[in-house]
């Protein structure tokens, strides 16, 4: 009976939280902002599937977004507790989580370009800077070190957004390779830090919250 009793209360937990401003982590039972987390539903033939939008039906599985997080639900059982019953975790779930919030970074930034709000180029992105219309730098880990460090002399308090390659920036641009970016303020350099804090803390480069962050980078 009292067994019964707790399971209805979590249920009913749980429920509350997902009609709440605010999600419960099923690893840590930490609650945040929906935006700032993981989603997952499970399908109807039982199959994790990754929700990034928060957009699908059914009652959704959060997780902080942390590599950490995500391996101790992977190897813990989280996800089955979570869904009550078996469910099928796809085994490369960590590659599907950075490729995705990838993808959704670049179409950010593809969404930034048509509205005239993202710029490429040293030299663009420099005006940008020395005119005060950055309000985000992005810039690809494989670019030159000393030529990324020149861009950004005087601007040390711009937020700094780094992706993997070049040619994966390049892309959003129509282009080859582009190592240099800068994205103007508003909702979309917002939503792309979101999803940039979600990429860096879940693919382990950098825990959103960390010394690079304090020191200007995302």
């Amino acid at each position: 009976m009292g067994g019964d009793l707790d399971v209805n209360q979590e249920i009913e937990r749980e429920e509350e939280d997902e009609r709440g401003p605010l999600r419960r982590c099923i690893v840590t039972r930490d609650r945040a902002s929906p935006e700032t987390m993981v989603r997952f539903v499970v399908s109807p033939d039982r199959v994790l599937t990754l929700d990034l939008s928060a957009r699908l039906p059914g009652r959704g599985i959060w997780l902080s977004a942390r590599r950490d997080v995500l391996e101790t639900a992977r190897t813990r059982g989280a996800f089955a507790r979570a869904a009550r019953g078996q469910v099928v975790v796809p085994p490369d779930l960590a590659d599907i989580l950075e490729s995705g919030l990838l993808r959704r970074m670049m179409d950010t930034v593809g969404l930034a370009r048509r509205a005239g709000q993202v710029v490429c180029g040293f030299a663009k992105v420099r005006e940008w800077i020395a005119g005060g219309r950055a309000g985000l730098v992005i810039q690809a880990e494989d670019g030159s070190p000393d030529e990324r460090a020149r861009l950004l002399s005087g601007a040390r308090d711009l937020p700094v957004v780094e992706i993997p390659t070049a040619a994966g920036l390049g892309a959003a641009f129509g282009r080859d390779h582009v190592v240099h970016a800068a994205m103007s303020h508003g909702e979309l350099a917002r939503r792309f830090r979101v999803d940039n804090e979600r990429f860096t803390g879940l693919s382990g480069r950098t825990v959103p919250g960390s010394a690079d962050r304090s020191a200007g980078r995302v």
